[in-house]
C-alpha cells in the first residue's frame, strides 16, 4: 500500500508567489501523479514539472494551452485559439505582465504553455518557453497544510473558464 500511495502522490512545497491567489507560499500540497497515466493535461491544470531550464529544479504553474493550440499574450489579454480568456482566479492586484507580447504561437506536440495565477511576479513560459510532457510530475490536487488560508484544501473547479476553446 506505500509502494503504491508513493508512486501515485508526491508532497511539494509552494516556495513564492508566483500562483497567488489560487496558492501560497509556503503552502503544502499533494501532487497526483496517477491522473495523467489515464488523460492528457489539459488547460487549467496546475501542475508541478521539472523546469526547462534546470531540471533539478521543480516548479508548479497554470496550464493556459495544450499541444496543436494557438495562443497570444499582450499584456493582461491571453487568447488561445481565437478565444480571450477570462481568467477569474488571477491576482487582480498584480497584473503588471514583465514580458514582451508575442502573437499566434503554436504550442508544439507534447509541449505545454505555462503561466503563473499571480502574472506580475510569475517566472513561466512567457519568459523561457514551454513545458515538453516528460517534465511533467503530476497535477496539483490536495492543499494539506495549512488549511484555511482562502482554501478548504481542494483546488477551485476552473474548467468554466476553459470550455469555449476547441482544438
Amino acid at each position: 500500500m506505500t509502494l503504491v500511495i508513493h508512486v501515485a502522490l508526491q508532497n511539494f512545497h509552494i516556495q513564492g508567489q508566483s500562483m497567488e491567489p489560487t496558492l501560497h507560499n509556503q503552502e503544502y500540497i499533494l501532487v497526483d501523479k496517477a491522473s495523467y497515466l489515464l488523460r492528457p493535461p489539459a488547460r487549467g491544470d496546475i501542475i508541478v514539472f521539472q523546469y526547462p531550464l534546470n531540471p533539478q529544479q521543480d516548479y508548479i504553474k497554470r496550464i493556459i494551452a495544450v499541444p496543436g493550440d494557438i495562443i497570444s499574450v499582450e499584456d493582461q489579454t491571453i487568447t488561445v485559439n481565437g478565444v480571450r480568456l477570462q481568467e477569474p482566479y488571477i491576482n487582480q492586484d498584480n497584473l503588471y505582465n514583465p514580458y514582451p507580447p508575442f502573437n499566434k504561437h503554436i504550442v508544439g506536440p507534447e509541449e505545454y504553455f505555462v503561466m503563473g495565477d499571480n502574472r506580475g511576479d510569475s517566472s513561466d513560459s512567457r519568459q523561457w518557453g514551454l513545458v515538453p510532457r516528460e517534465n511533467i510530475i503530476g497535477r496539483a490536487a490536495f492543499v494539506y497544510w495549512p488549511i484555511g488560508v482562502d482554501n478548504f484544501g481542494i483546488l477551485p473547479d476552473i474548467s468554466h473558464v476553459f470550455k469555449q476553446i476547441h482544438p
